[in-house]
């Protein structure tokens, strides 16, 4: 059985983003910590090398394999952020018409910059995740 590389770590999220060059992606970090911190009540830890996550659950797939992972999270890649929000691709799909400038993935929403979309917007996607999240 494969073993999962990212997990939860100690070192300092603080650290990790005033390690990155892009001030405009250490300034939307913030935000994003704080919109994610408010919705999920949970403190950001750093899973990996690279990952900001908030909160804990345990994944279960049909093959009956379970994990430990974050409730939601984001990353700061080379080009853009990658926001870690679970049921946003298959439930809100009117909100996400609303964000902006973004890009989707399987379980990822993708944006530049903050700059770029409608951050009352993001606002509202991370509290109705955080919400359905705590309901299950």
């Amino acid at each position: 059985m494969a073993v999962l590389k990212t997990k939860k770590t100690v070192a300092s999220v603080e650290t990790f983003v005033k390690s990155v060059k892009d001030k405009t992606m250490q300034s939307d970090s913030q935000i994003i910590i704080d919109l994610m911190k408010k919705a999920t009540k949970a403190e950001p830890k750093m899973w990996g090398g690279a990952i900001i996550g908030f909160g804990d659950t345990k994944l279960k797939y049909e093959s009956g394999r379970e994990l430990e992972w974050f409730v939601m999270g984001f990353s700061l890649r080379k080009t853009a952020i990658s926001l870690y929000i679970p049921g946003t691709v298959e439930k809100q799909q009117s909100l996400l018409k609303k964000l902006g400038k973004h890009k989707m993935g399987k379980g990822c929403v993708y944006v530049n910059k903050l700059e770029d979309v409608d951050v009352k917007v993001l606002k509202e996607i991370i509290a109705a995740s955080a919400k359905s999240n705590k309901t299950k």
